[in-house]
């Protein structure tokens, strides 16, 4: 019988995932501390394969995760110190900025939210628009997460704030789908594979989708990045060759999961990852594969559009106060995409 361990270092073969000969560059902090915010989740699916793939390792990195509840947290423990790089929301690094805080994305996971908004079947069977969501109970990843920030553009929509109804943190796991079942919540706002198995096991129905390229254009105008490796403007610049490597590995999953097949995927993949339902995580992955990006790139287009989301989310926010070109760079990738793209 062939090992999973065979079947993973094969596919990093294949995928060019071999001992690199070209010379690596200084990495500075190779006991690099990564926060998640919901790592067994398909956003961080990148992360994920870069790991098990051992690409981080042939870089020159030993890196340690901590798993959060959201994204909300992650961004907490990399002000506060406790993680060296946070992988989440690039919503989270330009929301901050005005609190006069230098935090800077580097490379990105996904180009389209992968957020989707479901109501249970309950409220299904009045619910005419966002106007009807006034007094409902919105489960997110965490409070203040991205998943919450996707709910009030919705909110927004029917004329409704963050007041007119009740957040509520579920994870993004079985706690999630629990909530569901118990009529704890009436709607879900959340990322795969939860909002499919919400579908499927809680009978909830999907009215925004920001998984896709169509559902995305219609509620945000444009692609939005979404999931991607920050940290604080300091350690770009002081630790330059340990983000260098960092990204190098998050191109090179980026690049694999461009071709990647389902028999790939459950040989990468944790099985505690798929919840003892594979068919439901490929289900997951399929609808949510147009949202991974394909190069890593974050670009001032997808800055702006997230820009442009926020002050809907938050109106007491103006254009002024920030300053896009400081929330990314796409350097890194660039070099990392002239090797491995």
């Amino acid at each position: 019988m062939i090992s999973r361990r065979t079947v993973l270092a094969g596919l990093a073969a294949a995928a060019g995932g071999g001992p690199l000969r070209a010379q690596q560059p200084a990495v500075e902090l190779a006991d690099v501390h990564i926060g998640v915010g919901g790592r067994a989740s398909l956003y961080y699916l990148p992360l994920t394969v870069a790991e098990r793939l051992g690409y981080f390792r042939e870089e020159g990195l030993t890196p340690r995760f901590s798993d959060f509840t959201g994204g909300s947290r992650t961004m907490q423990a990399l002000v506060g110190g406790s993680i060296d790089v946070a992988s989440g929301a690039f919503e989270h690094v330009v929301s901050i900025q005005p609190k006069g805080l230098r935090i800077q994305a580097f490379v990105a996971q996904g180009r389209y939210p992968n957020f989707a908004f479901a109501i249970s079947r309950k409220l299904a069977a009045t619910y005419r628009s966002p106007a009807d969501l006034k007094g409902a109970r919105i489960g997110v990843t965490a409070p203040g997460a991205g998943s919450q920030t996707f709910a009030e553009i919705i909110l927004a929509r029917g004329g409704l704030g963050p007041k007119d109804v009740s957040f509520i943190g579920v994870g993004s796991g079985a706690s999630a789908i629990a909530a569901l079942l118990h009529d704890r919540i009436d709607a879900i706002s959340n990322i795969d594979p939860a909002v499919t198995q919400a579908e499927r096991t809680a009978g909830a129905k999907i009215i925004y989708d920001v998984r896709t390229t169509e559902g995305t254009r219609d509620l945000f105008g444009g692609p939005v990045p979404s999931g991607c490796l920050y940290t604080e403007e300091a350690f770009v610049q002081s630790r330059p060759g340990t983000v260098q490597a960092l990204t190098n590995a998050m191109v090179r999953s980026l690049v694999w999961l461009r071709t990647a097949q389902p028999a790939d995927l459950l040989a990468v993949v944790p099985p505690a990852y798929l919840a003892g339902d594979p068919d439901l995580y490929l289900a997951a992955f399929e609808k949510g594969r147009e949202g991974i990006s394909k190069d890593g790139r974050i670009g001032i287009e997808g800055a702006r559009n997230t820009l442009k989301t926020l002050l809907r989310a938050e109106r007491s926010l103006s254009e002024s106060q920030f300053q896009l070109e400081t929330t990314f760079t796409d350097r890194f990738v660039e070099k990392a995409l002239a090797r491995f793209g």
